[in-house]
C-alpha cells in the first residue's frame, strides 16, 4: 500500500518537466495528452543531450530517442508511438532529421513558446507608456540586484529579499507576496499583459516560474537538466 507525503519528502524526488502552456496554449488543444507527456520525456532528454555537448553546425541541440525507447517509456504499440510522434512534428513541437541507412533520426525538441509572443517578451522596447525592455531572466540579472542593509527587519540570510521590500510596504505580507510583487514590478507585468492579452497564460507561467526560483527550499535547482546551486540560481536572477 502507498504511503503518505510528508514534509518536504516530494523535494527528494525527481520529475519530469511538463509545460503548462502545452494545456492552456491554444495553438496545442488538439494534441492528445499523451503527446504533451512525449514532449515532457523529449524535453528531458535534451538536459542530457545538451550536457554531451550534442549539436549541429549551427549550435542546436538535437536528441536520439527511437520508436523503442517511446514504446518502453509509455507501454504502447509501435503504431503508437509513430502516431504521437507525428503529432508533436505536426503542431512544430518537433522536428526530425532522417538520416537513412537504419541509423535512428536525429529529433530537434522546438520551442513551445511560438515565435511571435516570444521576441515581444524579450525585446520590448521601454517606452513612456511602461512597456518593458529585455522583460526575461537575462534583464533582471542585467539590472544587479544589491543588498540593502538598512532594513534591519528582514531576515539577514537573504539580502535578496531586503533589497526586493525596500521602498515597499511590507507589512502582514509573506515573503512569496513580495517577491511576486518585486517581479511584476520589474517587468512591468500588467503592462506586458494589456499589450498581449493573448499571451496572458504564458506571461503568468513566466512570473511564477521566476517566484517560485527564488521562493525554492531547495538546495538544487534543476536547470536545463541540470542540477544547480539554488544560491547560484538565485543570484543569477
Amino acid at each position: 500500500m502507498l504511503d503518505y507525503f510528508y514534509g518536504g519528502q516530494a523535494d527528494l524526488f525527481s520529475f519530469y518537466r511538463l509545460p503548462k502552456a502545452l494545456f492552456v496554449d491554444p495553438r496545442f488543444r488538439g494534441i492528445s495528452a499523451e503527446s504533451k507527456i512525449l514532449y515532457g520525456l523529449l524535453l528531458d532528454r535534451m538536459g542530457l543531450s545538451a550536457k554531451n555537448g550534442w549539436t549541429d553546425d549551427s549550435g542546436r541541440v538535437y536528441i536520439i530517442f527511437t520508436t523503442e525507447e517511446i514504446m518502453e517509456a509509455l507501454y504502447c504499440a509501435d503504431n503508437k508511438a509513430t502516431k504521437l510522434m507525428k503529432e508533436l512534428e505536426s503542431c512544430g513541437l518537433i522536428e526530425r532529421k532522417r538520416r537513412g541507412l537504419g541509423k535512428p533520426s536525429l529529433i530537434y525538441v522546438k520551442n513551445f513558446i511560438s515565435e511571435s509572443s516570444e521576441p515581444r517578451i524579450q525585446n520590448r522596447e521601454n517606452h513612456d507608456s511602461g512597456t518593458v525592455k529585455n522583460a526575461t531572466l537575462e534583464s533582471l540579472k542585467s539590472r544587479g540586484i544589491k543588498n540593502n542593509q538598512n532594513n534591519t527587519d528582514l531576515s539577514e540570510t537573504d539580502p535578496f529579499l531586503s533589497d526586493v521590500a525596500a521602498g515597499t510596504e511590507t507589512e502582514g505580507k509573506d515573503d512569496r507576496t513580495l517577491y511576486q510583487e518585486y517581479f511584476s514590478r520589474q517587468i512591468n507585468f500588467e503592462a506586458l499583459i494589456a499589450g498581449h492579452p493573448d499571451d496572458e497564460d504564458i506571461l503568468r507561467e513566466i512570473l511564477e516560474l521566476l517566484v517560485d526560483t527564488v521562493c525554492s527550499k531547495r538546495r538544487l535547482i534543476r536547470i536545463a537538466g541540470d542540477d544547480k546551486p539554488a544560491e547560484v540560481v538565485k543570484a543569477q536572477l
